[in-house]
């Protein structure tokens, strides 16, 4: 294993709970001002409709992604200008 990737791993799982959190954070804060009804809808919840549920899941999973793709990326960007290797 190089020395970026070592050096990467240890931000990459830092970066991933980070994620994580902040994501969650921001989901909660966008889908008050979208779903304007509190809390998102769990997919157990019975008194929510199928699109609501459908809707809410699929923002949620989008702003994951987009949050983890772009702390990753800024986490490999950052090893490479201590390293001067990409950590893949």
């Amino acid at each position: 294993m190089n020395k970026s990737k070592l050096a990467y791993r240890p931000i990459g799982l830092a970066l991933g709970a980070a994620g994580g959190l902040i994501a969650g954070l921001v989901f909660k804060q966008l889908w008050k001002a979208v779903g304007g009804a509190g809390d998102a809808p769990d997919a157990m919840d019975e008194e929510r409709s199928w699109p609501e549920i459908l809707i809410a899941a699929s923002l949620q999973g989008a702003l994951f992604a987009a949050v983890k793709a772009a702390l990753e990326r800024a986490g490999a960007t950052g090893v490479r200008r201590l390293t001067g290797t990409w950590p893949a």
